[in-house]
């Protein structure tokens, strides 16, 4: 009967990926790489999402707070046919004025009027009734927005 053993003496044959142990390093078989690669992304990403987070506070604080002059409509009556009248609270910093734009609209939702209302003083919140004067019959009054005034054409 012939032999079948290998001329190794019967040991495995190393597979294609296999290195000699002890002879190349652990930098070469990979062994300790996976685990520094693993904590460096788990550094790095750790980083990124601290960073991505306190960017969107900081965004969100100055939209919040940069916001020098804010209202809010607190009720509206509508006179007659052509007259709206606008109760508006504004709140803004003391030194700083600010216009207000209103719009009226009718029972079918077109825009009947719009009108710019200036808020000056040195309070901190204006209580103001505006009048709008509109084409048709409103049904209904809106804050459109409010910001600073910055010239004296506004």
């Amino acid at each position: 009967m012939a032999d079948v053993r290998s001329a190794d003496g019967g040991r495995r044959a190393p597979a294609a990926g296999d290195l000699p142990q002890g002879r190349y390093g652990t930098a070469a078989t990979g062994v300790g790489r996976d685990a520094r690669t693993d904590r460096r992304l788990k550094i790095v990403g750790g980083v990124l999402a601290v960073l991505s987070l306190a960017g969107i506070c900081w965004f969100g604080a100055d939209y919040v707070g940069g916001q020098a002059v804010s209202g809010q409509v607190i009720k509206f009556k509508v006179v007659s046919g052509r007259t709206v009248e606008v109760h508006l609270e504004v709140r803004k910093d003391a030194e700083v004025g600010g216009v207000c734009t209103l719009r009226a609209r009718s029972a079918d939702g077109a825009e009947v009027g719009r009108k710019d209302v200036t808020v000056a003083g040195d309070a901190e919140q204006v209580d103001t009734v505006a009048s709008l004067r509109t084409t048709r019959r409103a049904t209904s009054a809106e804050l459109l927005g409010c910001e600073p005034r910055e010239t004296e054409g506004h």
